[in-house]
This record gives structure tokens, C-alpha cells and sequence, in this order.
């Protein structure tokens, strides 16, 4: 049998509000509290999290810096958001 999940047991006591004991709330909002703060976490299984930390490494970026780099790069390529074109006048500093 399947749990249900925070945000399903927050509508339900939502919806039967005056049935819902102060305790039982209480762990509800600290649950939700819980999830909120650390909801810009990611987890992935162990190899895609051992494959970002080597690469994070070789970057020098962060973890969620790394993240944001592979996803926006992808989104690029796909068309998802504009590509960043270089001037052809301007400087690269030796760069492409």
C-alpha cells in the first residue's frame, strides 16, 4: 500500500479541518515546513550523483551550479531558450 504524500495529507486535513487534531496538524505544517526549506534539493540515484561530483569537480563549480549548467546547455541545444551567439566584431580574449 502506497503512503500518501505531505501534500495530500495537507488537502485532506483541509478539508476536514474542524476534524483534525492540534497535534496531528502540527506534524502536518512541520512536514511541509521540512519540504519547503529543503526544496531545492535534487537527489538523484548513485551513479548520476557520483557522475555530478566528479564533474562539479573538473568545472570547479558547485553542485547546483552544475545543475543549472547541464540544464541550461541542454535547453539551448533543444531550442528551449535562445542561444547565446558571440559577436563576430567583438572580443573573446582568445576564445570561441
Amino acid at each position: 500500500m502506497k503512503t500518501p504524500d505531505t501534500a495530500a495529507l495537507l488537502e485532506d486535513a483541509a478539508d476536514r479541518i474542524a476534524d483534525v487534531s492540534r497535534p496531528d496538524l502540527q506534524i502536518l505544517l512541520r512536514r511541509a515546513a521540512l519540504l519547503l526549506r529543503n526544496s531545492g534539493s535534487i537527489a538523484f540515484e548513485n551513479d548520476m550523483e557520483e557522475a555530478l561530483r566528479d564533474l562539479s569537480g573538473e568545472l570547479g563549480m558547485t553542485r547546483n551550479d552544475t545543475i543549472r549548467f547541464i540544464v541550461r546547455e541542454w535547453m539551448e541545444k533543444n531550442t528551449y531558450l535562445p542561444v547565446h551567439e558571440l559577436d563576430e566584431d567583438g572580443d573573446t580574449d582568445g576564445e570561441a
